[in-house]
C-alpha cells in the first residue's frame, strides 16, 4: 500500500526519540566533541553525502546537501523540492563553520545564550554569513576542522539534527 503525503508536508527528519526541545549550548558542544572522524577522504565525502541523500529520499525531504573540504566542494546534491535559495543558505551557513570552527547552529546558540543574535552582534554581513542550523564541521582527530557538511531545506533545528544523525550513522559504519 502506498502512502501519499501532501507535497508541502515532510516527515520528521530526526529519530522519534529525539526530544523537540532546543538543545543547550552544552549539548551542542558535546555533539561536536563526539562527532570526530579518524580521517576524511574524497571517498568518505561521497559515502557521507550519499547517506544524506538516501535518508532525505526516504523522508521526501526537499533538501540540498553539500560537503566541502579545504575549500573544495567534494559533494553536492539537490533533491526534489529544493531551490537555488538552498544553495545560497548552504554557502552562508558553511562560511560560519569555516570562520568559527563550530556548527552553524552552535554559533547561533552561543549568541542567543548571551542575550543577543548573530545578526546583531557578529559584525558580519548577513548576506554572507548565517548562523542557522544545518552546517556541521568535519573534524578529524589530531588535525581539527577541515571542512563542513551542510544541509538546507528544512527548519534550522531539523537541518542540524539531520546532519548530526547522518554523521552518527557514518561513524558507526
Amino acid at each position: 500500500m502506498q502512502h501519499q503525503q501532501h507535497p508541502q508536508r515532510h516527515p520528521q527528519v530526526t529519530p522519534r526519540d529525539t526530544p523537540e526541545l532546543t538543545p543547550s549550548v552544552e549539548e551542542l558542544e558535546a555533539q561536536e566533541r563526539r562527532l570526530v572522524l579518524r580521517q576524511f577522504t574524497h571517498d568518505d565525502a561521497w559515502a557521507l553525502g550519499s547517506l544524506l541523500v538516501e535518508l532525505a529520499r526516504e523522508r521526501q525531504a526537499p533538501v540540498a546537501v553539500d560537503i566541502h573540504r579545504a575549500g573544495q566542494q567534494l559533494f553536492h546534491a539537490a533533491l526534489p523540492g529544493s531551490t537555488p535559495d538552498n544553495d545560497a543558505w548552504i554557502a552562508r551557513k558553511r562560511r560560519v563553520v569555516e570562520r568559527y570552527g563550530a556548527s552553524s547552529y552552535l554559533v547561533g546558540a552561543r549568541f542567543r545564550a548571551k542575550g543577543t543574535t548573530f545578526e546583531d552582534s557578529s559584525r558580519l554581513d548577513p548576506d554572507v554569513y548565517a548562523a542557522h542550523g544545518g552546517s556541521f564541521p568535519i573534524r578529524v582527530e589530531n588535525t581539527g576542522v577541515i571542512g563542513a557538511v551542510t544541509v538546507s531545506g528544512l527548519p534550522q533545528l531539523q537541518d542540524h539534527r539531520f546532519v548530526v544523525e547522518a554523521l552518527e550513522a557514518f561513524l558507526d559504519r
